[in-house]
């Protein structure tokens, strides 16, 4: 049935629920599970990120800023290792940078995976509700099947 599998994972407990799902899944189908995380680019302006005025950053500051957030991915994939069985099933990991909705819709053709199953909320709720979720945003544009796990 599936042999490709892509798992978005953000840290939150959704994300958690999701894996456990798509661990089922491949261990019925000896599927490959791809665990995926993406962090966000850091902002422009770092006044603005912090809430102040706004005030250009340096090159580098940036670079820092986006390492960091790349750790917290990081984490993520890490957390989601903790979260779910793994045994007997070939898990393979990836942490990108950008927009995540576009990535995971990007990742999932460059695999050919046949499924993505993902949390229905992640860690940017409020932000979700404002702009649209990623879930919500995968799931209308995805090529391939989209499972939603709450």
């Amino acid at each position: 049935m599936y042999q490709s599998i892509l798992v978005p994972v953000d840290g939150s407990t959704h994300a958690e629920h999701a894996l456990k799902v798509a661990a089922q899944l491949a261990k019925g189908t000896s599927a490959t599970l791809h665990l995926m995380t993406v962090a966000e680019f850091p902002p422009d302006n770092l006044g603005l990120f912090t809430g102040g005025t706004p005030e250009p950053f340096t090159e580098e500051d940036r670079d820092k800023l986006a390492a960091g957030m790349k750790e917290e991915a990081r984490k993520a994939i890490d957390k989601a290792r903790a979260a779910a069985d793994f045994s007997g099933i070939e898990v393979q990991e990836v942490v990108r940078q950008g927009r995540p909705a576009e990535l995971i819709i990007q990742e999932a053709k460059t695999l050919g995976a046949d499924v993505i199953v993902m949390g229905s909320r992640g860690i940017s709720d409020v932000r979700g509700m404002v702009f649209g979720s990623v879930s919500h945003k995968v799931s209308h544009a995805a090529d391939c099947s989209v499972i939603t796990v709450t």
